[in-house]
């Protein structure tokens, strides 16, 4: 399995691709990554990527696998990524 993708080589291709340099591609990164963090309460799509939604979890009962004791698991608030149907399509093949 090869490795992840560094924020470096990413610039770097979408600097090649676009013919802008790479300090202004990583601009660029930087600035939709803030944008996803101030908007991700009310959602943020990336188009043909996906989105960010934030997402309440309700109180709910658990449990402690060591030792089997029932816990109370508190409300919490959990961002998630919802990946868009074009980008599903395009990584594993449409069906």
């Amino acid at each position: 399995m090869s490795k992840a993708l560094t924020k470096s080589q990413i610039a770097g291709a979408i600097a090649e691709k676009a013919e802008i340099s790479k300090k202004q591609a990583t601009a660029i990164l930087e600035i939709i990554a803030n944008l996803a963090y101030k908007n991700a309460k009310n959602s943020f799509t990336l188009p043909g990527l996906g989105k960010l939604v934030l997402v309440h979890r309700k109180a709910r009962q658990g449990r402690n696998p060591a030792t089997g004791e029932t816990i109370q698991i508190k409300a919490k608030k959990v961002v998630k990524f919802r990946v868009a149907k074009a980008a599903k399509d395009a990584i594993l093949g449409a069906k």
